[in-house]
């Protein structure tokens, strides 16, 4: 018996709540770290130094001229047309040593006609002779360009086109006739009602 009250006694107990724990809030405080002072890292400035490279020495081209002993030659031509007032000359001739010697001619506008006469080596250099033969005269030339006539040509005359209007027939449709539609009066049966309900 008394093992059973005990047993009650505990299970009434054991019905009523406990109160909840009250907890204060924990409060932590803030963390200050100071803050990082880091010197700039300080690099020395890169020096360096210019690539001397040599200048480029090419050997000049070791080359002459070839040099040919003088051959000797001999030459001359004329031209004489007086219609085209043309009347020149020249003449030359050289020698193995390199010796040249030779003369041309020329007709002037003036009437005049000069003759040079000339001689070359290596030791004198280019030494003329220069003559006139015969007296100088007023210049006139004597050919006139042709005087052409600024061409004519009459304007064409062209008759101006007629041309007769196309003439079409006027059209005469009729128009279409269509019949009445006579459609018959639907005829319905009149509806029996029954007179008794």
């Amino acid at each position: 018996m008394k093992i059973i009250v005990l047993a009650a006694f505990v299970a009434i107990v054991a019905s009523q709540g406990y109160p909840k724990p009250q907890y204060p809030k924990p409060q932590y405080p803030k963390p200050q770290y100071p803050t990082p002072a880091y010197p700039a890292p300080a690099y020395p400035a890169p020096a360096y130094k210019a690539p001397a490279y040599p200048a480029p020495a090419y050997p000049s081209p070791s080359y002459k001229t070839p040099e040919y002993a003088p051959m000797p030659y001999n030459f001359n031509w004329a031209v004489k047309d007086d219609p085209s007032y043309n009347d020149y000359a020249h003449q030359e001739s050289a020698d193995d040593k390199g010796y040249v010697t030779g003369s041309y001619r020329t007709l002037l506008p003036d009437g005049r006609t000069q003759i040079v006469d000339y001689k070359a080596d290596d030791y004198t250099g280019y030494v003329a002779d220069v003559k006139y033969d015969g007296e100088a005269k007023e210049y006139k030339p004597a050919y006139k360009p042709a005087g052409y006539p600024s061409p004519a040509y009459p304007s064409p005359a062209y008759p101006s086109p007629a041309y007769s209007a196309p003439k079409y027939p006027s059209p005469a449709y009729s128009a279409p006739k269509y019949p009445s539609p006579a459609y018959p009066s639907p005829a319905y049966p009149s509806p029996k009602y029954p007179t008794k309900y």
